[in-house]
Formats: structure tokens, sequence, C-alpha cells
């Protein structure tokens, strides 16, 4: 499914398929045979206000995301991005539209997507292996088993050696490693993400989007990213999804448009100094407005 019919332009071969990514014209990424995969996230006309009967804040969105998809969300602040993901993650009961997860209606259901923060809301005074066991605890699961599940993947996200630290004795990206953690324990292969690099200092947040990227690759996340960021979302994305309006102002918001990231990850780095990623910025910000 298409963002909006004000689509931004791919550049895609003549069967439509984006040949370098692996990915179609709607999103959705490619199985061998080049058909495209069932999407691991569908979202049909979704429209949300900021209190029960209110005036919309975000109006008829449908996007899908495919199993394995970095997908990117850029706009403008106040037009609404937290508030499509409140109700992507079930916070908010939507006025109308639906919300499938691999196929299975989740709409209004709190706990079906992860959903990871701009803060880390790490509890200060809980180490950091007890803070990252918090879904396994929650869900039921007795303390030593969730130690031992969350402990075998420490090394795996760049954290062994921090089991039993606090976390105002880590980095803020090592306290990012660790809220990434935790979110991967609920459990669910379909992640929001609202700025979880934004509070990092520039470097930090350079070498945390390179590791993340890699980290999303190995594990087979699917991802929906909330960036204001245009630069940060040309390096991550696998598609760039543009949001416009202004709720304050009685303008509802909607996607605008879609800009294709034609060029596979491990390039990405090279590929921004060129000037082709010019040409992609430039598309998003023509349709930022």
């Amino acid at each position: 499914m298409a963002a909006s019919e004000d689509r931004g332009e791919a550049r895609v071969d003549a069967a439509g398929v984006d040949a370098a990514a692996g990915i179609g014209v709607d999103g959705a990424l490619l199985a061998a045979s080049g058909a495209p995969s069932a999407p691991a996230l569908e979202v049909h006309d979704l429209t949300l206000a900021w209190e029960a009967g209110g005036t919309p804040t975000v109006e008829d969105v449908s996007l899908s995301v495919a199993p394995g998809e970095m997908v990117c969300l850029v706009g403008r602040s106040g037009c609404g991005k937290s508030t499509l993901f409140h109700g992507l993650a079930g916070l908010t009961t939507p006025v109308s539209g639906e919300v499938l997860l691999h196929g299975e209606d989740v709409t209004g259901r709190p706990g079906r997507i992860s959903y990871m923060l701009q803060k880390d809301l790490l509890l200060p005074q809980r180490t950091i292996i007890d803070n990252v066991c918090l879904p396994l605890l929650l869900s039921g699961m007795p303390r030593r088993e969730a130690h031992a599940k969350a402990e075998s993947l420490f090394e795996r996200f760049g954290l062994d050696g921090t089991q039993t630290s606090y976390p105002g004795e880590l980095s803020g990206g090592m306290r990012q490693r660790a809220a990434l953690l935790r979110t991967y324990l609920m459990d669910n292969d379909v992640v929001l993400m609202d700025e979880p690099f934004s509070a990092l200092d520039a470097l930090t947040r350079r070498d945390m989007r390179s590791w993340f990227l890699s980290m999303v690759t190995d594990l087979g996340i699917s991802c929906v990213l909330i960036t204001h960021d245009v630069d940060e979302a040309q390096e991550m994305a696998d598609r760039v999804l543009v949001m416009r309006g202004n709720p304050k102002e009685g303008r509802p918001s909607n996607l605008v448009g879609e800009v294709p990231i034609d060029v596979s990850r491990d390039a990405r780095g090279e590929w921004l100094l060129t000037p082709a990623s010019l040409d992609v910025k430039r598309r998003v910000l023509e349709l930022l407005g």
C-alpha cells in the first residue's frame, strides 16, 4: 500500500522494483521468487484525535512496512508524528481506521508493537540487567530465567560487562543500547522508535545510527523511526515517509509522499557524500514544504 497518492518519485526498473535494495515501489521487500512478502505492519485510513470527540490531529493515514524494512518518518515539530505512533502502538484508540500486525487486527491493543521513546527511561535504582529484563519480568518470567535470557544478548548489543552497573554509570550511547535491548526483549519484531538518538552528541549519534542499522539487518527487525534530521533519515531508511499538516491550526496531518532510498545499507556512508544523495534530500525537503 502506498503512503499517499502524492508520492515521491522512485528510481525503479521496468518491473517496478528497486533492484539495489530489493524493495518494490509499494515498500514491500521482495522474496527470492520476486513476489512481495506479506507486510509486517499495515495501517489503513487511520484517523486520530488528541481527545475523544475532538478535532482530528492525524487523518486518513495509510502505510505498510515489510518484514525487515526500515522506514523513517519525517515531519515538522507538532505535526502529529508522536500522536500517530501512539495510535500504532495501541496507546490511543483511533477515531477510525485499523492497524494490522502480520495480518492481525491490533487496533487499540497496547503491547503488541514495541515502542521505544526518545528518553531511555532506565530506572536509576536498578542495575542494567534488571532494567532490560523488565518486559520479561512483567510477562511473568521467573527472575533467574529472565536474567539468563537477557544476559545471552549483552555481548551482541555491545553491553557485555555492564550487567551490574547502574544507568548513571553509563554513557548516553550505552544507555540507548540498553533501552533497545529492553525493547527487543518485548519479543515483538515490529518496533516504533521516536527520535531515539536525538539526545546524543553528534559523534555518538553517528556511531549509534551505524550500529543500530547493522542490528536491524542482523535481527530482521521491522522498524518505523521518527526523526527531524533528513540526513539521519537518508542514512538509515529504506524509505522516507513525509508527514505534513498543522493540527493546532485546524489542518490535520497526513502522509504527503515517500522517497525510496535505493542504495544498499552498507554503502550509505559513501553515498551520503554524492550528488545523488543531495537529490534525495532536496525531494524530502520539497515534500516538507
